[in-house]
């Protein structure tokens, strides 16, 4: 039975997903903004807000799983913890904000941006 499954799957195997999302937060970080589909935007956001979450803590034991769960990236993971989450220190959540898009002319996918409040 499927109870409680709602991820999206993307026509992907479980470690392309994760390679999918990981690449995106990458590309979140170090532009402020991108723009993907709908369901990828969706679909990034609870993973951004959770690691703006770990970055407002401050403790080595969150720097460290930031860095683990940027696929070792320093740079990014310095850029979030440094600049983009003091932003945030005061605001319980809600840190990126999703802005639909018409839909894209080559197959009508739905378009959206993702960017940092």
């Amino acid at each position: 039975m499927r109870h409680g499954n709602h991820n999206r799957k993307f026509g992907r195997v479980k470690n392309q997903r994760t390679a999918l999302l990981r690449g995106l937060m990458l590309s979140l970080i170090k532009h402020g903004r991108i723009e993907t589909t709908e369901a990828k935007a969706k679909e990034l956001r609870p993973y951004m807000e959770k690691l703006v979450t770990l970055a407002n803590e401050g403790t080595l034991h969150s720097h460290r799983l930031i860095v683990s769960r940027l696929y070792n990236r320093t740079a990014e993971a310095k850029t979030l913890i440094d600049k983009i989450a003091p932003k945030y220190k005061g605001r319980a959540g809600g840190y990126t904000r999703i802005t639909k898009l018409p839909v894209r002319l080559s197959d009508a996918s739905k378009m959206s941006v993702i960017e940092f409040v």
